[in-house]
């Protein structure tokens, strides 16, 4: 994957630096305390329930050395990037296509109709309850109209990110993947519908959004190799030192695999939003996470996190990604 996504959104053949990943205590003092406070109490409810059926009592000896294994990764992004798939080869060349802006509806539905599974993943998504045609969409041409470039751009950056939810993990990553993926779904989905409002790119929010848990994925594999059982440290101090570390080694692997520099930014500094990148993929990844919750009854679709802690365009968002699973 290494390159293929810098070049193709304009980036050049030159490393990208990586970014310099914060360190995981001071993040806390340097967001708007009000947001920093909800995200960490959202994201450790989010623990609690992601890891409720595996989840124990770790000593802190164990605890220390899984995160000091995903940071030493973080210093290590040739060996983090090798532990997830590689994204397919024909990716590339549809995102070179779609680097046009100009490119017609006609022009772009001839790239995609030279594969069928493709041609049927486009026709599939124009008819989701998210897009709501009003009748039935049954060609490719009528579907690539309703998605617009910026939607098939985020169908292909889906597919090209799919593989990481059919790897073969053991332990507690088999459970956790296919939920950890979902979330990253409707990250993505709630960044990109939050990023106007926010004067940042919708298309890069969307990327932002999708590889956001890469690390998490990594880290969850590595602790299968401490902790036997399928079990995960349950406690939400923990959870919480994870999912931010694992979130700067996403940053890390973005780079890496030359995504646009202002993803991986922006992924490694949304624990503390400096940017607004940064900002829409922190409110969308709180949203997406309540909607999960919500949809597992963990917490009601009136809870204080939902009516107090979102904003009326938020609310709807949270509402839109209920669609998304129809």
């Amino acid at each position: 994957m290494k390159k293929w996504i810098g070049r193709l959104l304009g980036g050049s053949e030159k490393e990208t630096p990586v970014p310099e990943a914060p360190e995981e205590e001071q993040d806390e003092g340097q967001q708007d305390p009000e947001l920093g406070a909800l995200s960490r109490e959202v994201d450790a409810t989010y623990y609690r329930w992601l890891t409720a059926a595996a989840g124990y009592d770790a000593s802190k000896e164990l605890q220390h050395r899984i995160l000091d294994g995903v940071r030493m990764l973080v210093h290590d992004p040739d060996s983090a990037a090798e532990l997830v798939p590689r994204v397919p080869e024909l990716i590339p060349k549809l995102m070179r296509s779609l680097m046009d802006e100009n490119l017609s509806a006609t022009e772009l539905s001839r790239e995609l109709a030279q594969d069928t599974v493709l041609v049927a993943e486009v026709i599939r998504e124009s008819n989701s309850a998210y897009y709501r045609p009003l009748t039935p969409i049954k060609t490719l041409e009528a579907a690539v109209m309703m998605l617009g470039l910026n939607g098939v751009r985020m169908l292909l950056a889906r597919i090209a990110l799919r593989p990481l939810v059919r790897m073969e993990v053991d332990g507690f990553a088999r459970h956790a993947l296919p939920i950890v993926w979902d979330q990253s779904e409707k990250c993505a989905f709630a960044s990109s519908m939050l990023a106007p409002g926010m004067s940042a790119s919708v298309f890069e929010a969307y990327l932002a959004g999708l590889m956001q848990n890469v690390g998490l994925v990594v880290a969850f594999r590595m602790a299968g190799r401490h902790c036997e059982g399928g079990r995960m440290p349950g406690s939400s101090e923990f959870g919480l030192r994870l999912l931010n570390i694992s979130r700067q080694l996403s940053a890390v692997i973005a780079s890496h695999w030359d995504f646009p520099p202002q993803v991986a930014e922006a992924i490694v500094h949304a624990g503390r939003p400096s940017t607004p990148l940064a900002e829409a993929l922190a409110h969308g990844d709180r949203v997406a996470k309540l909607r999960l919750l919500i949809d597992a009854e963990v917490i009601p679709a009136d809870d204080p996190f939902v009516t107090s802690g979102l904003d009326n365009f938020q609310r709807r968002c949270l509402g839109k990604l209920g669609d998304l699973d129809d």
